[in-house]
């Protein structure tokens, strides 16, 4: 897999396809609202129909074989995300708890239900395992950090305005990620496959045909968002990217060679890792009117380097795969 394959079937569509919706956002043929109605397509049908599809069709060996990717995946970003959070809770006097808890839902997690096939798929194929590793990195994002993020940001605004925010269960937030078809599609098609049910391969065109239009409604609907944000430059969005683009898939790629992952998951691993910042960051961001700017300057900043920093680390984690085989 060279350079130029990773550029022309996985940068350039995405650049295109999210520029197509960005100008369509500055001319006024959608906006916000549209915006939102396309993730809820993607989030809600696309995507899980997606990740069922393509793990229903994987055997109980090759799960056996990705335990070490759950456990990577759920160290090593759940560890940068709280990194993100000390770091902008701590080391940013204006800071507040909740702004720190929004920069780690952005720039702690990777937009792996926007790009995440339509990364990795050009780049490593169509396979079982790429769904793996979408549905692994989205159960962690959506099902540990969004609920870890917001009840940080509940206990901050609280704090400061008492009686502010309702009390609620710790694991209220958990039990509605958990709900969301993202999440509960992907665990079904891992308990059907360890029960050994055979998955009748004439259901597939009936899943695949809605899972077709998850990566390019999903980079679109990106585009649409980005054209409705201003972006600014700061420290904290430059700091934010850093963390996100460098440190996350850094992390990740240390420990996958310290747990002696399989190198091809490995690699689709620090890939997704490097994916630019959560877009669902954005919409808790403006729910909440804590953060906005920055988090998404942060975000657009973090999709211009993505550009560069995606083959950066697909050559840096075959450097590092060559030493350690040595």
């Amino acid at each position: 897999m060279g350079l130029s394959h990773v550029i022309l079937y996985a940068i350039v569509p995405i650049i295109v396809v999210m520029l197509a919706g960005f100008i369509s956002g500055k001319k006024g043929v959608f906006n916000g609202d549209d915006s939102k109605k396309f993730n809820k397509v993607v989030l809600d049908f696309a995507l899980p129909a997606a990740l069922f599809v393509s793990i229903v069709q994987s055997t109980r060996e090759e799960l056996a074989r990705d335990a070490k990717l759950t456990l990577v995946s759920t160290i090593g970003i759940m560890a940068c995300f709280m990194l993100v959070y000390f770091i902008f809770k701590y080391c940013f006097r204006k800071n507040t708890g909740a702004d720190a808890a929004v920069s780690a839902l952005i720039s702690g997690s990777p937009t792996i239900g926007f790009l995440g096939f339509a990364v990795l798929e050009p780049i490593f194929g169509t396979s079982p395992t790429v769904a793996l590793v979408v549905a692994i990195v989205g159960i962690v994002v959506n099902a540990i950090g969004i609920p870890v993020g917001l009840s940080l940001m509940n206990a901050s605004l609280e704090k400061q305005n008492p009686g502010s925010t309702k009390k609620e269960s710790a694991w209220k937030p958990v039990l509605h990620a958990l709900a969301q078809p993202v999440a509960w599609a992907p665990i079904l098609a891992v308990v059907w496959v360890l029960i050994g049910i055979p998955w009748p391969k004439e259901f597939s065109p009936s899943f695949n045909l809605i899972a077709k239009a998850n990566a390019s409604m999903a980079v679109f609907s990106a585009g649409i968002t980005l054209s409705s944000v201003k972006f600014t430059v700061n420290w904290q969005a430059v700091l934010g990217s850093i963390l996100k683009m460098i440190v996350m898939p850094a992390v990740v790629l240390i420990l996958g060679l310290l747990f002696k992952m399989d190198p091809m998951n490995l690699k689709m691993l620090v890939v997704a890792s490097a994916l630019p910042p959560a877009f669902s960051g954005i919409i808790i961001a403006d729910e909440y009117n804590t953060y906005v700017a920055t988090g998404t300057s942060s975000l657009t900043l973090s999709v211009i380097l993505f550009v560069g920093f995606c083959p950066l680390w697909i050559w840096l984690t075959d450097v590092a795969l060559r030493a350690f085989a040595c």
